[in-house]
Formats: C-alpha cells, sequence, structure tokens
C-alpha cells in the first residue's frame, strides 16, 4: 500500500461530479472532495484529496482524468519498498509528464534519462539546458504554478510576458 494527494487545480464547475466519479471508480470507495472557486478564472474550481490504495493507484488516478482535456491537475505518490515516488503533472496544452521522485518529493532522473538528453542536446548547452528542463517538468511547472498559489489568502503573482 502506498497514499498520495491529487490536487485539481483547475476545473470546468460542470467537470467536477466527473472528476468524483473517476477517482471514486479508482480509489474503490467515494471520493470526498471538497471543491472551492478557483480564483485565477471564473468558473473554474480547485480541490485537493489524500488518498491510500495500491502501488498502481496513482498511474489509475492519472489515466482515469487524463481524457478531460480542460481539467490542470498533478497527482502524487509515495515510495514504497517495491516502487518508487512519482508525480504526474497535466496541463491542457502539454499533456500529461511523469517522473520518479524520492522521500522528499525532488524529481529523479535516470542515467538513461541524462544520456538521452546529452544525445538530443548534442555539443549545445542551451539545448541541453532545454531538455533536462523538459525532463524535470519545466513547462508543466511554469503553467500550473499560478494556479497552486491561487488559494485564498496566498498573494498570486501574475506573469506577463514581455517581449
Amino acid at each position: 500500500m502506498t497514499q498520495g494527494v491529487l490536487y485539481i487545480h483547475s476545473a470546468p464547475r460542470a467537470l467536477t461530479p466527473h472528476i468524483e466519479w473517476a477517482a471514486s471508480g479508482v480509489l474503490g470507495a467515494p471520493a470526498r472532495i471538497r471543491w472551492e472557486d478557483q480564483p485565477v478564472s471564473r468558473g473554474l474550481q480547485r480541490a485537493e484529496m489524500t488518498w491510500r490504495g495500491r502501488e498502481d493507484t496513482g498511474a489509475l488516478l492519472v489515466s482515469a482524468l487524463r481524457g478531460m482535456h480542460e481539467v490542470r491537475f498533478e497527482v502524487t505518490q509515495e515510495s514504497t519498498s517495491a516502487v518508487d515516488g512519482a508525480r504526474w503533472s497535466c496541463t491542457p496544452e502539454l499533456g500529461i509528464h511523469h517522473a520518479a521522485t524520492d522521500h522528499a518529493g525532488n524529481i529523479v532522473l535516470t542515467e538513461d534519462h541524462v544520456r538521452t538528453c546529452l544525445e538530443r542536446a548534442g555539443d549545445d548547452p542551451v539545448a541541453l539546458r532545454r531538455e533536462l528542463g523538459i525532463a524535470l517538468g519545466g513547462p508543466w511547472d511554469e503553467d500550473l504554478e499560478i494556479y497552486r498559489h491561487a488559494g485564498e489568502g496566498v498573494p498570486m503573482r501574475w506573469l506577463h510576458r514581455v517581449s
């Protein structure tokens, strides 16, 4: 058994019952999700739910939610003696990013993953930075950051692209 957290960073209100139904199906019990308004955008909801389950539960939650293209979410799963911890991040534009994590929640890249980044980048240090950033989930973190911190009482940091 393991445990983790399902973070719904943003979902249209109309999808919230479908998310609860999907999570309940994976967990085998009613998902008790307390929804709140997502202050980043009108009509969006946010929630988080802790879960306990088998070592494939995190992956099953992600699979159950991946078809809901308007939902931004993350699933974390703690490591056990048999499997590494994991984090899945999903945005409508980028899709799903999966990474193994250590006991502190840091993303861990395997030797093969680093070698692949090096091969793709060749001798270009800018390309290597880009490849490692993707491997670490940087684009997903950039997209999700404002949604993660938009809870009540947490100051929002609006990002604007400067040309």
